[in-house]
């Protein structure tokens, strides 16, 4: 204990008192939430359990990805050791005072070729991580695929640019439903295929790193032009699939639901010209609407298939019927508000790819790069959900990631966090008093875990983990303490001053 306080910088016993002004004219408490609305974290898989080698588990594509050390030399091998640590990490949740605990399933620790036998080491580590939520008043929300696709079926067909996935992924969906579905209500098919599609088929900077010779990376495969357009397509239609499963052999028996997640942000017009504001309906357009659409509508939008041409695969009828309403819910990661610029030339590309079929430029709103905080604008979100009523019927929302991002190692101390917290959840709740089908609310995440776009360079979580012990030691933020303090009734200024005098909860986790 004494080695991290010295790391931070931070006397754990002060008295904590925080000042925070922030933009909105009401006192909330989680009692002003509907009946019924969810408060939870969540992590990933790859990103927290760890234990890669272990029990039969086989390498992911983010696995091959992070060993040549392409995140700053860190790979998740060990990660926040979920896999070993799960029951401590439960009773925090308990401690803290979750309704939920959004998680997923490693793909290749359940069923480590990617089909055939299922490890039994694997399932019983899922069953005893569901149990201990259970037991422990919990719900557990369960997402499929977290990006970590199997190694072995990227290899042997190529992954989501194959259609062959759809039958892969279904039954390895029907599996966990099979096993785990007695007890799990909310299934995600995907988390974030928008940015998994741009990131790994367009671009090429997250796995499977497929991008045309003449992008900057510079990837040994792929095609920008047409793969991103090829995956999207299969990710919604493997969804529909495992959607059409779920509803016909399960969800009578085990009465729960099935959605999509999405990353979503709120864009902005960086002028207020008609340019600007055309390329902003095109910037929701190929990161919304181009899954939400489908799931609504039964097609892509039509600005998208105009740009795209003959690269973008067309829905048959069938297709469109199945992926047409496949969701009783749908799943938003949130974080940013980003302002909209037209950029037409890149238009006049011979071989495009799909940021340029975009056209546009995304700018960050004031973003502090020494401290990797983001600019914390509530309104964005509020905005974002009642857009989200307003263009697809309102249908049940969770927001399944919404957190700060502070350098891992500043301090427990984690204001910045506490007031990005305060902000958003108060900006739900505006959003729902307008009328938005939100449901539930999880912040990204409960413990530190290996980041996705920088390994443990930075860190999101309310439970601080320390890399340097051996044991992993979690220790619990300031934000830990004020989501607690919130979850369990206390009423939130949002004009004014909250303070938080009380280190009884601090103080009581470092007996444990």
């Amino acid at each position: 204990m004494e080695a991290a306080k010295s790391v931070l910088g931070l006397s754990l016993f002060s008295i904590f008192q925080l000042n925070l002004v922030v933009s909105a004219a009401d006192i909330y408490s989680r009692n002003d939430f509907p009946p019924g609305f969810v408060f939870g974290a969540s992590t990933s898989a790859f990103q927290y359990e760890g234990a890669a080698t272990e029990d039969g588990r086989t390498p992911s594509i983010w696995d091959n990805f992070t060993h040549p050390g392409n995140m700053h030399g860190a790979n998740a091998d060990i990660a926040s050791d979920g896999y070993h640590k799960y029951k401590e990490d439960v009773q925090l949740m308990a401690h803290t005072g979750l309704d939920a605990y959004r998680f997923s399933i490693s793909w290749s620790r359940l069923i480590p070729n990617g089909r055939g036998p299922v490890n039994m080491k694997g399932l019983q580590y899922y069953n005893n991580l569901i149990n201990e939520l259970i037991r422990n008043g919990i719900q557990p929300h369960v997402t499929l695929l977290h990006a970590d696709l199997p190694q072995a079926l990227e290899d042997e067909y190529g992954g989501w640019i194959n259609r062959k996935i759809l039958r892969d992924f279904t039954a390895y969906a029907d599996v966990c439903f099979r096993e785990f579905g007695d007890r799990v209500l909310h299934w995600t098919t995907l988390n974030e295929p928008n940015v998994f599609v741009l990131g790994g088929y367009d671009i090429g900077f997250l796995p499977p790193q497929r991008c045309s010779a003449s992008s900057p990376l510079n990837c040994s495969k792929g095609n920008s032009s047409t793969e991103p357009y090829m995956a999207a397509h299969n990710i919604l239609l493997a969804h529909a699939a495992v959607a059409k499963l779920y509803k016909k052999q399960y969800q009578d028996k085990q009465h729960g639901f099935i959605g999509l997640n999405l990353c979503s942000y709120w864009f902005v017009p960086l002028t207020n010209t008609t340019k600007d504001v055309i390329a902003t309906q095109r910037a929701n357009d190929f990161y919304i609407d181009w899954y939400m659409h489908p799931l609504v509508y039964g097609d892509y939008p039509s600005s998208m298939k105009k740009v795209a041409g003959s690269r973008m695969p067309p829905f048959s009828n069938y297709e469109s019927k199945q992926v047409k309403g496949s969701f009783d819910f749908i799943g938003l990661n949130f974080y940013l508000t980003m302002y909209v610029k037209d950029y037409p030339s890149s238009l006049e590309m011979e071989h495009r790819d799909v940021l340029a079929d975009m056209a546009l430029e995304l700018l960050l709103f004031q973003y502090n790069a020494s401290t990797f905080e983001y600019p914390i604008l509530p309104w964005g979100l509020k905005r974002f959900l009642e857009h989200f009523k307003e263009a697809y019927g309102n249908p049940p929302i969770y927001i399944h990631e919404n957190g700060q991002r502070t350098r891992r190692n500043s301090s427990l101390e984690d204001w910045p966090r506490v007031e990005y917290l305060n902000a958003y959840i108060g900006s739900v709740l505006d959003a729902i008093r307008n009328g938005s089908n939100t449901r539930g609310y999880f912040t990204w995440s409960f413990v530190d875990v290996f980041e996705m776009l920088d390994g443990y360079e930075s860190s999101y979580g309310l439970y601080y983990v320390d890399m340097d012990d051996p044991d992993l030691r979690r220790y619990p933020k300031l934000s830990a303490k004020w989501y607690s303090e919130f979850l369990k009734g206390k009423s939130m200024d949002r004009n004014g001053v909250i303070q938080l005098n009380d280190t009884s909860f601090l103080d009581a986790q470092f007996t444990h």
